[in-house]
């Protein structure tokens, strides 16, 4: 055989091997889907190790972590580095029909809520916090960075902004407490109307550390500005989930929109 015959030859067996371990990672991606998805490993229940299903489906280790990869992509499962992979099921949804504390719509959903201070720091306002907040120019607030989780799994960074009066009793709240909002609520300071805007972000450094995953990866992003029964600005936050840990639900009623109003005014 030609040196170019053979190396044609070596050419079509690499690509077939390419093929046949694309299509193995896939067969069981798609086989750990069906068994997350059917409750198999419960909420919050641990994969296998990669080992465990290596032996199982008869493939490489490196298939199988291409697999998980997938199953990572499409928010079924995360990690944390050095851990087995943790399932995450399918995503909970939450309502803007009411405004719910973290705390409290993981409560309603059967979850169990957890929360980790990681900072807090007092400084001067900037530009966007002073508008956002209804702030004066020298105004200072309260910035906190917190990791939140459901049945001890990270599912969402919260980066809130208080102003002083509200910084101040988050301040002397302990690290772990769970919830700001109850707390809060016991010395009057009550979040009763928000503004919602809903993105999609990539990960910095601060989050894949936190999150366990990867820089760049695709992040869910609430923006949420909220006020007290007077229209004061109590905070301003913005919280980044894992894909496939949350999702949210937006009632419309054209009986109150400002189309419906006008089409009336013009019957």
């Amino acid at each position: 055989m030609s040196t170019t015959g053979a190396q044609d030859a070596g050419a079509e067996h690499s690509a077939a091997a390419q093929d046949a371990g694309g299509a193995l990672y896939r067969q069981v991606a798609a086989d750990l889907r069906e068994a997350i998805t059917t409750g198999a490993y419960g909420e919050a229940g641990r994969l296998p190790a990669e080992g465990a299903l290596a032996e199982r489906y008869g493939v490489s280790r490196g298939t199988v972590r291409q697999a998980l990869a997938v199953l990572r992509a499409d928010g079924l499962v995360t990690s944390r580095r050095g851990t087995r992979r943790v399932v995450l099921g399918n995503a909970r949804v939450q309502s803007f029909s009411e405004l719910l504390s973290f705390t409290h719509w993981a409560r309603s959903m059967g979850e169990e809520p957890g929360g980790r201070l990681e900072s807090l720091i007092r400084r001067p306002a900037d530009a966007a916090e002073r508008e956002q907040l209804r702030l004066e120019p020298g105004a200072e607030v309260y910035v906190t960075l917190r990791l939140r989780t459901l049945s001890d799994v990270p599912v969402m960074v919260e980066r809130t902004v208080y102003p002083a009066h509200v910084g101040q009793l988050v301040a002397q709240l302990p690290p772990d407490v769970v919830s700001h909002t109850e707390q809060l609520r016991e010395h009057g300071i009550l979040f009763t109307d928000a503004d919602h805007t809903i993105d999609v972000v990539t990960a910095n450094a601060e989050d894949a550390k936190l999150l366990g995953c990867r820089r760049g990866a695709p992040l869910l992003r609430e923006r949420r500005r909220t006020t007290d029964p007077t229209g004061r600005p109590v905070e301003w936050s913005q919280d980044r989930y894992l894909p496939g840990t949350v999702a949210f639900s937006v009632h419309n009623s054209l009986a109150t929109s400002a189309l419906s109003r006008h089409a009336r005014a013009d019957d």
